[in-house]
């Protein structure tokens, strides 16, 4: 199995097993993938889980697809698409048991704050469908009005409770960006919502 997925057809919802190797298996996607750095440290301590990272910038998918294959990670894929489509209209339905989205672009003018994920309706829904019943979405962010905005996004839709997260909670590898923030001294806020039923 290639370690770079391409859809069958980029203009309808795919089907649990044509994302998924062994479509028994819970399905874990990750938004901006970058480097393939966490997508690939998940899905080796992970092999009883299926892992999809989808990044929209050639580079960053070449260098996921290479820690993939050097980690022989059949468990793992990338997918080369705008996380907002994957999301909004690509992904299968009630399929996802945990969504990540690790340091996002912050999009830190005022004028470009619509532009962020968490700000943009059609993402939002696209989340709530993707997510199964009980799933979960997992961010982390280096930019306090990113992360207001998303605790302000998510919390005022009915269909996500917010749950603690406490600092070793789980396995969860640190990213290149999370990474190069820390060094800078950046503090990284991070929150987690359960899909309601």
């Amino acid at each position: 199995m290639s370690a770079l997925f391409i859809p069958p057809d980029y203009f309808r919802e795919l089907r649990r097993e044509e994302v998924c190797a062994d479509p028994a298996r819970p399905l874990e996607v990750e938004l901006g993938c970058g480097d393939g750095t966490f997508l690939a440290g998940m899905a080796a301590r992970h092999p009883e889980r299926e892992f999809l990272g989808i990044e929209r910038m050639l580079g960053r998918v070449g260098k996921t697809m290479r820690k993939i294959e050097s980690g022989r990670l059949v468990n793992a894929r990338v997918m080369r698409l705008e996380s907002g489509y994957a999301a909004g209209w690509l992904l299968p339905a009630a399929a996802v048991a945990r969504v990540h989205l690790l340091c996002p672009d912050p999009w830190p003018k005022k004028r470009h704050t619509a532009r962020r994920l968490v700000n943009q309706e059609e993402f939002l829904n696209g989340l709530a469908r993707i997510l199964e019943p009980g799933g979960e979405f997992l961010l982390k962010t280096d930019d306090p009005p990113y992360f207001e905005d998303a605790l302000a996004s998510l919390g005022a839709r009915r269909e996500f409770e917010r749950l603690e997260w406490p600092e070793d909670a789980f396995f969860y590898p640190v990213t290149d960006f999370e990474s190069h923030w820390l060094a800078l001294g950046k503090e990284i806020h991070r929150a987690r919502w359960r899909r309601m039923r």
